[in-house]
């Protein structure tokens, strides 16, 4: 892979990472690339990012590098994030909304098994923040509650509807692969990037 098919993904990758991503863990994700490869596409980001008066650049921080604005740009940026500042979701959350967005409705037991953990505390948490609701009931022992994404969940991930998601079999292949979250986590990473822009 040449260094301009890789500067895209490199900055896809970190553009979507929530936290300061180390090049060992970006060089795992891209096949062939390489820890020396990817640190050249980050330079070479940069300078263009610097040639073309952007307002962001990747910054080396904590054994990572992230995305951030530049600091003259601050003042503007910080009206904006303590406006619409949000809790990010955490890594169970983000799993356990992969998990009902594709398979909807589903029941509690469903999800604990596909995950392997319990999800109680997970499920009300984002029952809390509107982003799942209750669906009804199973109709099998116990009558299980059944669980649904709702309106808020398409606009926290910038989604017109539930129709952008992938098809079944797309669905059971990206559960399978345990790729639903990473899914997830890239949408969400691209809102809000999009709000940061908005400002």
């Amino acid at each position: 892979m040449n260094l301009e098919e890789l500067k895209p993904i490199v900055e896809a990758i970190v553009f979507a990472s929530e936290e300061p991503i180390s090049v060992q863990r970006i060089v795992q994700a891209i096949e062939g690339a390489t820890p020396k490869k990817v640190l050249e596409a980050i330079e070479s980001l940069n300078r263009e990012y610097a040639e073309t008066g952007r307002s962001f650049f990747l910054k080396k921080l904590a054994g990572g590098y992230q995305m951030v604005t530049r600091p003259e740009y601050g003042p503007w940026v910080r009206r904006v994030v303590k406006a619409s500042s949000r809790p990010r979701l955490s890594r169970a959350a983000l799993e356990t909304l992969a998990i009902i967005a594709f398979k909807q409705p589903v029941s509690r037991v469903e999800i604990d098994f596909i995950r392997g953990v319990n999800s109680d505390g997970v499920l009300k948490s984002l029952l809390e923040r509107n982003l799942i609701a209750i669906a009804g009931r199973a109709d099998t022992v116990g009558r299980p509650l059944l669980y649904k994404t709702t309106q808020e969940f398409l606009r926290y991930f910038g989604l017109n509807s539930l129709d952008e998601l992938p098809r079944p079999k797309e669905i059971d292949e990206l559960l399978a692969s345990g790729e639903g979250a990473t899914i997830l986590a890239e949408a969400e990473g691209a809102t809000r990037g999009a709000e940061s822009e908005d400002g």
